[in-house]
């Protein structure tokens, strides 16, 4: 397991700024300029800055205004007199056997091959289950809402994960907020997040910690993957 040090961060609008300033900064509620308005609060050179997500982060809303929550290798601090940072090292006390909340935000994809059986390509696990259900050809007053689609498909690639994240989920998992966000230019940038909230019990450490600091599923620059735990 690593011993780099991580910080844990919240960062909050300082009081009196207004939302049209944050609007400017952030550029709403975009993903995408969201990870580029946080980059302005780790002195890095853009030359410097990797494909990797540098930083995990989870946007929120609170009074109207965006909350973020970080989780980086370099401590952030504001220069742009905008935001009040909190931070603490992350060291988080875990043991095997432990049972924990957690709220989780991810980009939920599975592989499927392509018409000849070759090349996967990733697809939305919420699309991908209402194509193979036949859900368009299902009569209106049969067809499943789509939040309970989400609550199946996201629910089992989320227990499809146990092993690898370290935990045992518990079977009252809410699973909810389910969207899509597109971003039309030269990349075309297509992607869909699901939100978890429910309890876990440690297995492997070691495991649980790595999907701590280092993030679960795909989409990390766009506010995904970042999984925070709490004591019960």
């Amino acid at each position: 397991m690593s011993a780099e040090t991580y910080w844990l961060s919240r960062v909050t609008p300082l009081p009196g700024i207004s939302h049209r300033q944050l609007v400017d900064d952030v550029g709403g509620l975009d993903p995408y300029e969201q990870h580029q308005a946080l980059w302005k609060l780790f002195t890095v050179a853009r030359e410097e800055r990797t494909n990797r997500a540098e930083f995990l982060f989870r946007a929120e809303m609170k009074d109207g205004l965006p909350v973020f929550y970080m989780l980086s290798k370099r401590q952030p601090q504001d220069g742009a007199g905008l935001w009040h940072v909190e931070s603490k090292i992350y060291k988080p006390d875990i043991q095997v056997g432990d049972r924990l909340a957690f709220k989780l935000r991810v980009n939920p994809t599975v592989a499927r091959p392509d018409a000849k059986g070759e090349s996967s390509k990733r697809h939305d696990v919420v699309m991908d289950a209402k194509k193979r259900m036949g859900w368009k050809d299902i009569p209106e007053d049969q067809r499943p809402t789509l939040a309970h689609v989400a609550y199946e498909a996201g629910g089992c690639w989320l227990r499809d994960r146990e092993q690898r994240l370290g935990c045992s989920i518990d079977s009252d998992l809410h699973v909810d907020g389910y969207r899509s966000w597109r971003q039309h230019g030269r990349k075309n940038i297509e992607l869909s997040m699901l939100d978890f909230e429910g309890n876990l019990v440690v297995n492997d450490r070691d495991r649980l910690m790595e999907a701590l600091t280092l993030g679960i599923g795909r989409a990390k620059g766009f506010g995904c993957g970042l999984l925070l735990v709490r004591r019960l």
